[in-house]
């Protein structure tokens, strides 16, 4: 036994370069999966089952909750003023249906300890008082004896967001429909309507029975040293008895024969308005590893890319506009769903009908081979290349591991793939390997359930009715001295809100000194060539024998009224097929033969320069030995694309557009952040006229004049694929070790040398910067509040002091105000310092004016702000955390070239961080006095409920432009 730990299992997993080891905490149970290796982005987390009895949120409430304050660290927002000051990789906390998570993870050994004390201090010791409750989960608001009763709270507020999306409601209420036994039939989140029964004795309740070291799962990922895991770990577990916690997911019952379930969601007033519908599987449990895989790989072959045969169905059907569903694995039981959003109502019943269908076929003809190839080829891939981005690869093997540990199975065997791997290889090559899974698990399986989402432009106004006949309800209820409790207890929340942590508080919050920071700026390798005029940068950075290439085309060879095609002409480049391939075998080809192709735009603003970089890129990856298929693959494509399949064109611009429209309610910062910036750069503008509001208008038009217009349609398309695949405006990113970069290079020229190759003229945008005030409209319950202005506009100078002063500002004045007083699921602020346009932002916000009212007032507060050294050297370490990002090799390759493109050279950039660490505190005053003239002129753009923006109107006279998104 070491440290009060017992090994139970030990196990060296080649596929994840690691030695995995498991543990069992002798006093208390507490379980422990310790992983070394060397990567040096380490990762913590704690995990407890924390199942819910009802849909009251509890669970969810509490994960915010242990977050206000602790025994060792007293201050209001521990989680944000740790934000402030740390160079952290990772620091959030998540709630899911059964179990409740808390990582963290840092590059810097000692910060990485700083976080873990924190969260575990957190998580054990938290000070949670009714108060906590109140302004976390939900309370009742009261300004006075005249005022009106409502409801307010952040957990609140975020689940009527979540209720606003039909993505999120139709997602929660398919699995749903599945458990309707056990707690997965429960909405762990909440739901607004029942989150005001939870009081505060069962809450305080469920944190002592849950958050306890015996239902406690721990992980820690990464190169620290592994008997100090063992050491701190003890430390904090040896106050602790065990103690018998019956937090056990039950199983759910199997159903003899398949239900239906019609839903309805807010459809506002808009007669467009369509249904979803899903058919959905509940699944074997996820602890038979080979199984598992199977059935993710299987959900791959059916729905995952356009040559799906379940997809292809689906979206050929003309039913709705996009294919919806996969597999669940995080549950005990596993689930599966595939349907379909943007259905007419009457058409809802032949979705069902199709997949049923589809799928009895597919058993009986058998899966095409060169599709289950396709989709072996590409799991693989990304088992293999382990590639989460920013998202710390430690945590996502963390909740791999929980898929089976969580519920009493391997952790060990969950992060080890190739033995159930090659098994699939080798059951799939005896034949008919996937036919019989489909057959079993689904075709043939009765626990099924289809769930309808229908527009109902009654929905809304139901629940808003309902909410506030429950308040009128409770209101007629209470004697005079009850009304003024409630209104005392608002006063007393917003006192308490507004008294500032003692700087003896905040002392005890644990930070790193700006002595252990690095003062040098971290570099990319990069070495820039040409080749017959085209600009090759090559990043020598290891990637596992991966090639990872990034094809650019200037997107200034395009008139202003074609710039709307780009973003869509780069999906049409693996969707549509080529002169010789039709789109299925084309997605097949790229899924056997690369680790995947996909477009992406790309706009920013030049340093020190009105000018803006504005590219289509087209990305693709690909092991070594794969690289000639893939500049095969990507040279047939561009060069011979068929762009004249109507249907099919017709097809993918709807998909794009319910996409976009998807995305307002879960994005809706985004897409405020992104309107209110097209109105002062060129580059902002054009992102904003391919990817925002306007590129949604512009495809809702755009179906329209393919019935109406397809040659021209078609005209436009070719005239694109004429202007842009041009090697004169091209260039080459590649990041990849110098050894097989040596191989790669004459590939590539020849690839290159392929192109054609002519003389443009760019064109010449002329922006409309039209000065406004605007009001987009959805059919919501919170809202999306934005405000900014161009600040080189407006007099200021670039400092290094300014993501410092930003960062501060978003984790002080507007997470106080905005989001803990205002009840916003989120407030912070946004500069980009190569366009210097700084905005406000609000997610998920009950607010309008008072938001407003808010980000005006962040000046003041700026300008008599009283910082202490203390305070100032945490602001710094927090901004020098966030130029320092953990990035991939793939994408460091990515952001050098970015740093190419704009003219941030290394120079400039150790000129910047050298401010960074000088900032002072009067640089917060003087971006005070800016951020004054922001409030004068800066520009508004709301996106919300109509209600909400018909007030705000009504209250300022009419100052926001009305237009209806949705």
């Amino acid at each position: 036994m070491t440290n009060g730990f017992e090994l139970t299992a030990e196990r060296h997993i080649p596929e994840i370069n690691s030695q995995a080891k498991l543990y069992r905490h002798r006093a208390t149970g507490a379980r422990l999966l310790s992983i070394g290796n060397d990567d040096e982005n380490k990762v913590f987390g704690i995990t407890f089952r924390t199942p819910p009895a009802s849909s009251n949120g509890i669970a969810h409430i509490m994960e915010h909750s242990v977050l206000c304050g602790s025994r060792r660290y007293p201050v209001k927002e521990p989680f944000i003023e740790l934000a402030k000051g740390s160079l952290k990789t990772f620091l959030n906390a998540f709630t899911y249906p059964d179990k409740t998570c808390y990582p963290v993870a840092s590059q810097n050994l000692q910060d990485f300890y700083n976080l873990i004390d924190v969260y575990l201090d957190a998580v054990f010791y938290p000070r949670m008082t009714e108060h906590t409750l109140q302004q976390e989960g939900w309370h009742y608001e009261a300004a006075g004896a005249a005022s009106p009763l409502t409801y307010r709270g952040v957990v609140f507020n975020e689940m009527k967001g979540v209720y606003s999306s039909p993505d999120e409601l139709l997602t929660e209420r398919s699995r749903r429909s599945l458990f309707p036994d056990t707690l997965y039939g429960l909405d762990s989140g909440g739901d607004p309507a029942v989150i005001p029964d939870l009081n505060y004795a069962e809450f305080k309740a469920f944190h002592e029975t849950y958050y306890h070291p015996s239902n406690a799962y721990i992980f820690f990922y990464g190169d620290d040293p592994e008997p100090d895991r063992l050491r701190r770990l003890d430390e904090w577990l040896a106050a602790f008895q065990r103690k018998e916690v019956q937090s056990q997911v039950a199983l759910q019952a199997s159903f003899s024969r398949p239900r239906q379930l019609t839903v309805p969601y807010d459809s506002g007033d808009s007669p467009q308005a369509k249904g979803h519908v899903t058919v959905n599987w509940l699944l074997p449990e996820g602890a038979e590893i080979e199984r598992t895989l199977g059935l993710s790989i299987l959900s791959h072959i059916l729905i995952a890319t356009p040559a799906s045969p379940l997809r292809k169905a689906l979206i050929d059907s003309g039913l709705g506009e996009e294919v919806v569903g996969g597999v669940e694995e995080q549950l005990r039981q596993t689930a599966f769903s595939a349907g379909l959003k943007g259905v007419q109502p009457d058409n809802v019943a032949k979705v069902e009908t199709l997949i049923l269908d589809t799928l009895a076929r597919l058993v009986k003809d058998g899966l095409d081979p060169n599709t289950v190839a396709a989709s072996l080829n590409t799991v693989e891939f990304r088992l293999r290349e382990q590639n989460t981005g920013r998202f710390p690869r430690g945590l996502a093997l963390m909740l791999a591991a929980l898929s089976t540990w969580l519920y009493d199975g391997d952790p060990i065997a969950a992060l080890a793939f190739e033995q159930p791997l090659g098994a699939i290889k080798a059951r799939t090559a005896a034949g008919r390997y996937f036919e019989s899974l489909l057959k079993e698990h689904l075709l043939d399986n009765p626990h099924r359930t289809t769930v309808s989402l229908l527009p109902d432009p009654e929905e809304g106004r139901r629940r808003a009715a309902a909410e506030q006949e429950r308040l009128q309800r409770t209101r007629a209820a209470w004697s005079a001295a009850e009304w003024q409790r409630v209104i005392d207890d608002c006063a007393e929340l917003k006192r308490r809100q507004d008294i500032p942590d003692s700087p003896e508080a905040l002392a005890t919050i644990p930070v790193l000194k700006l002595s252990d920071l690095d003062r040098r700026i971290k570099t990319i390798p990069s070495e820039a060539l040409h080749f017959d005029g085209t600009p090759i940068l090559h990043h020598d950075l290891f990637t596992n024998g991966i090639v990872y290439l990034d094809l650019g085309f200037d997107l200034h060879a395009l008139p202003q009224d074609l710039l709307p095609y780009a973003g869509l002409f780069g999906r049409l480049l693996t969707r549509m097929g080529t002169e010789r391939e039709d789109f299925v075998q084309l997605t097949q080809r790229i899924g056997r033969e690369t680790g995947g192709i996909r477009a992406t735009t790309l706009t920013s603003s030049v340093t020190d320069s009105d000018q803006a970089v504005a590219y289509l890129f087209v990305r693709g990856k690909a092991t070594a030995p794969q690289s000639a298929a893939l500049l095969d693959i990507l040279r047939d494509i561009l060069l011979t694309v068929r762009l004249d399949n109507r249907e099919r064109f017709k097809q993918i611009v709807l998909e794009q557009k319910a996409g976009l429209e998807a995305g307002l309610i879960p994005g809706g910062s985004g897409v405020v952040n992104q309107r209110l910036r097209a109105r002062f750069t060129t580059a902002a503008w054009a992102a904003e006229q391919m990817s925002g509001v306007s590129q949604l208008f512009f495809l809702r038009s755009l179906l329209e004049t393919i019935e109406r217009d397809w040659e021209a349609v078609l005209s436009n398309l070719e005239a694109v694929r004429r202007q842009l695949v041009n090697r004169s405006i091209g260039l080459a990113n590649v990041t990849l070790d110098a050894a097989h970069w040596a191989a790669f290079r004459p590939q590539l020229e020849s690839f290159l040398a392929a192109l054609p190759a002519a003389t443009i003229t760019p064109a010449a945008w002329q922006p409309q910067f039209v000065s406004r005030f605007e009001g987009l409209t959805i059919p919501a319950q919170v809202n999306y509040v934005g405000k900014g202005a161009p600040l080189y506009r407006l007099g200021y100078q670039l400092h290094g002091s300014a993501p410092v002063i930003n960062n501060y500002l978003s984790a002080a004045w507007l997470w106080e105000k905005v989001r803990v007083q205002g009840g916003a699921y989120g407030g912070f602020s946004q500069f980009d310092r190569r366009s210097g346009v700084f905005t406000y932002l609000s997610y998920r916000d009950p607010n309008v004016l008072a938001t407003l009212d808010n980000f005006d007032a962040a000046a003041t507060f700026l300008r008599e702000l009283e910082l202490s050294e203390a305070e100032l050297n945490k602001a710094i370490i927090g901004a020098i955390g966030e130029l320092d990002a953990y990035q991939l090799p793939d994408a460091k390759g990515f952001t050098s070239l970015i740093r190419y493109l704009t003219g941030d050279t290394d120079e400039s950039r150790q000129q910047f961080r050298d401010e960074v660490l000088s900032t002072t505190a009067k640089d917060f005053q003087s971006f005070g006095e800016v951020l004054a003239a922001v409030k004068e002129k800066g520009e508004v753009v709301v996106l919300g409920a109509q209600e909400a923006i018909n007030r705000a109107n009504a209250e300022r006279g009419n100052w926001l432009e009305v237009t209806k998104v949705l």
